[in-house]
């Protein structure tokens, strides 16, 4: 659910009791283990950490005006939820949580980056702060670079060749070849045009 609270002391005020104890206590690993730098804010109706324009002012590249997000906290409808960024697009990130997931016995329900709980002890709060505290900021902002730059990549392997003049031998070639395909063209109607004309003769003789 999205929330309109303002503040994170807002947002738990508002939570049922059962889950703001729950949240206030992943929150607090998390608070525990976050590099300096991050910060904790009202993020998208959740509560956010991320790392604030003072220090990456791109931001979010889908939404700039954001400040880029690291980890969320939420209390969803059926469930809550805790988002982890920083395994998200990582494969050998998301491939060593799995593994230590798995080493504690508990049953994992994990989307691209959001683990769903719904009790605090479906969580292994000692893995979650690890987690937390495997990624430092200035390593998570250069990784999430390197990954934007990856997807702007295609936009240019357009090019051919050694630059802007493989792109223009390209073009050459293609003007080359409709110029050649239109003299094919004009040498078949003329070729048409003269039968038509020996067999209009034909007739009058």
């Amino acid at each position: 659910m999205i929330s309109k609270a303002g503040t994170v002391a807002e947002y738990l005020k508002e939570l049922p009791e059962d889950r703001r104890t729950a949240i206030q206590a992943v929150r607090e690993v998390v608070l525990a283990n976050l590099d300096q730098g991050f910060a904790e804010i009202m993020q998208y109706g959740m509560i956010g950490y991320c790392v604030p324009h003072s220090i990456y002012p791109p931001g979010y590249h889908c939404s700039p005006e954001q400040p880029l997000p690291f980890a969320g906290l939420a209390s969803q409808k059926n469930h809550m939820a805790l988002y982890l960024m920083c395994i998200y697009g990582s494969g050998a990130e998301e491939t060593w949580f799995r593994q230590e997931w798995a080493k504690t016995g508990k049953k994992l329900d994990m989307g691209k980056s959001c683990i769903r709980f719904k009790r605090l002890e479906d969580l292994p709060l000692e893995l979650i702060g690890r987690t937390i505290a495997r990624v430092k900021l200035q390593e998570y902002v250069d990784w999430y670079e390197k990954v934007i730059r990856s997807r702007e990549r295609p936009k240019s392997a357009t090019k051919t060749g050694s630059g802007s003049r493989g792109s223009s031998a390209a073009k050459t070639d293609q003007k080359k070849t409709r110029k050649a395909a239109a003299k094919r063209t004009t040498k078949k109607k003329s070729a048409a045009t003269k039968r038509g004309a020996a067999k209009g003769a034909k007739k009058r003789r």
